[in-house]
């Protein structure tokens, strides 16, 4: 079963939260503050990690910063009610989902099987052993494989976040066809996550940086400005 790393300066959260993963059978590791965290993170990588953003030592943002140096880790964020900002700043870094406090802790089970499911998604003809290719999309030098959750350029790796990858698959499954921030969104996050336009332009921005890190001449993605995006029709 998959491992999620908590990190909150909250013991009873810790202990609660702990309790009601392991009962859903999840191994269960956890840190009471940013910069232990890290360390712990870094050293023995979960699967997906919940992390609260007011903490002692390093807050959640700036943890969250460190990691996306070295890792696309699926995080979830702790936020309180009055942490908009810091909910959009942590979008825009890449993370997956944010509960506010005080939540279920049933809700926050049902978030964290979700975005596992969206990271390590599980083709069923792949199971099956049909073969026929139908998990992955090619568009010219863009190879997909969702049931990897992988992308190539030029045979060349790229890797994504979970919400970049969903984004990249919507702009690529219709190449020429506009698409609004509002269907990147619908794409990209469940209905209970609230982004605004420039995340989704912060986003875009970060596909385009790590496409041209293996091809300066990435031009894939363009912009129409006023409404929306669209991946080229070669």
């Amino acid at each position: 079963m998959a491992t999620i790393a908590l990190v909150d300066d909250d013991r009873n959260i810790l202990t609660s939260v702990s309790i009601a993963l392991e009962s859903e059978g999840f191994n269960v590791e956890t840190y009471n503050d940013g910069a232990s965290g890290l360390e712990g993170l870094t050293e023995n990588p979960p699967d997906l990690a919940v992390l609260d953003i007011k903490m002692p030592r390093m807050d959640g943002l700036e943890l969250l910063r460190r990691l996306r140096q070295s890792t696309d880790l699926p995080v979830i964020f702790l936020t309180s009610k009055d942490d908009e900002i810091d909910e959009l700043f942590g979008l825009k870094m890449g993370a997956d989902d944010f509960i506010r406090k005080p939540f279920s802790q049933r809700l926050l089970v049902e978030r964290i099987k979700a975005v596992l499911r969206r990271a390590q998604p599980v083709g069923s003809g792949a199971e099956a052993g049909e073969g026929d290719g139908s998990r992955t999309m090619e568009r010219g030098d863009l190879v997909m494989d969702t049931d990897r959750h992988a992308s190539t350029w030029k045979g060349k790796p790229v890797v994504l976040t979970v919400t970049e990858f969903l984004i990249l698959q919507a702009l690529a499954q219709r190449p020429g066809v506009v698409k609004s921030r509002n269907a990147l969104m619908d794409a990209a996050y469940d209905d209970h996550v609230y982004v605004d336009d420039r995340t989704i332009d912060s986003h875009i921005k970060r596909l385009r940086k790590k496409f041209k890190l293996v091809d300066d001449d990435f031009d894939m993605i363009e912009t129409l400005y006023g409404v929306g995006y669209r991946f080229r029709d070669e």
